[in-house]
């Protein structure tokens, strides 16, 4: 059996926690499997390192922030090497270049084009366990690309998926996917399994369980996740296509805490002015989420959409510099801002969700200032201020349909 294992940057923090993940994975090394093992960068170095960076350089250019922050995940599977070594067990450490995993040339935001597996085969039909780091490839220019924040997961997907693995097991530092962040909602459930879709909107709309783009990619080539912790030995959450368990009216409830909000006023209210506003920013490779608009007078509309908010700056440029082109009268950016979530399949069949939804937020005294839905996704854009306590009143509203 070959299993990929992947390990954040919680789990392999210190010392003791490095040799516990040595141990956990040189237990399924011993029982006769194939191992490769994918890292994020110990504990808060990453945080560590772009601090480091801002004070040099606030505006540092994206492709020395990616060779800066690489150095986290290489420092993390040359100690985890180290410690198997200890342990009297043969493993080796790979970096992007070394594997190679070939990505889109976006810095601080690439994606993966392929993975070669001809050196990871070779070291693993060594009887070795393989250490590769991970949210780090290397473009056609053969520089170090990262792939976002939570990028290892998407790293140890791909690896699964190239490689065919039997399992790809995401460890962190949570007992598996929640009904809502456990930190923020006391009364949380831990979900025993969960679909793609389901999972892929959670990810994408603030869980920081896993990495949206993983759930993206194992959903295409069919790689079975289970999310578990690396501190104790609970079974954790299965993601897969198909969910057994009976459709839940809502799986879950998420927050992103990181949206800022554009409004440009006063746009002209002809023909594809909405399109010339969207196409430059995704020419600037800047991803727009919720949509508002609305008429107003004088043959005027106002359009409001969220980026998130590190790229708020860049769009904020962007059409600044074309605002005559883009006939806009005025600008609002806002940063204080969050989504708020419920995801569920069983929301496609039960008409109702959304009044309920916004009834506990009603009653909360939450007030709503934009809407975006799916089949089986309803967010709103609240004040940050008000996040947590609306996550208590909307997961309360539904607790009843989620403990069932």
């Amino acid at each position: 059996m070959l299993v990929v294992k992947k390990f954040g940057g919680s789990s392999v923090a210190n010392k003791e926690r490095i040799f516990n993940v040595a141990r956990r994975c040189i237990d399924d090394y011993k029982k006769g499997n194939k191992v490769v093992v994918v890292l994020s960068a110990m504990g808060d170095t990453t945080d560590d390192l772009i601090a480091l960076a801002n004070d040099i350089n606030p505006d540092a250019p994206k492709r020395e922030m990616d060779m800066l922050l690489s150095i986290g995940e290489q420092q993390s599977v040359a100690l985890m090497a180290m410690a198997m070594a200890k342990l009297g067990v043969p493993a080796i450490s790979l970096n992007a270049f070394q594997v190679a995993m070939h990505t889109t040339s976006q810095y601080s935001n690439a994606r993966f084009k392929r993975v070669d597996k001809d050196r990871i085969l070779h070291e693993l039909d060594a009887g070795k366990i393989v250490i590769v780091t991970g949210f780090q490839g290397v473009n056609k220019y053969d520089d170090i690309t990262t792939l976002g924040r939570g990028g290892s997961d998407t790293t140890a997907v791909a690896i699964a998926a190239t490689l065919n693995a039997d399992r790809c097991e995401i460890f962190t530092d949570v007992d598996g996917v929640y009904t809502a962040d456990p930190r923020i909602v006391k009364n949380a459930r831990k979900l025993p399994e969960i679909s793609y879709d389901e999972m892929l909107e959670l990810a994408s709309l603030g869980a920081q369980v896993l990495h949206n783009r993983s759930v993206e990619m194992a959903k295409k080539y069919g790689v079975t996740l289970v999310v578990r912790s690396s501190l104790n030995e609970s079974e954790g959450t299965l993601v897969r296509e198909v969910n057994t368990v009976e459709k839940m009216l809502v799986s879950g409830v998420a927050c992103d805490k990181h949206a800022a909000r554009i409004a440009l006023i006063g746009v002209k209210n002809e023909p594809g002015v909405a399109f010339k506003v969207f196409d430059l920013l995704a020419k600037a490779g800047i991803n727009v989420d919720m949509i508002l608009q609305s008429v107003g007078r004088d043959d005027k509309k106002d359009i409001s959409f969220t980026v998130d908010e590190t790229e708020a700056k860049d769009a904020m440029k962007v059409l600044k510099e074309n605002k005559d082109r883009l006939t806009i009268t005025d600008f609002q950016d806002e940063e204080n801002v969050a989504k708020l979530s419920i995801v569920g399949a069983g929301m496609q069949t039960n008409p109702g969700v959304a009044a309920r939804m916004f009834g506990a937020l009603y009653d909360a005294g939450v007030n709503i200032r934009m809407i975006s839905t799916s089949e089986i996704r309803i967010t709103v854009l609240i004040d940050l201020a008000d996040v947590d306590r609306a996550m208590n009143a909307v997961h309360a509203e539904f607790m009843e349909e989620i403990e069932n």
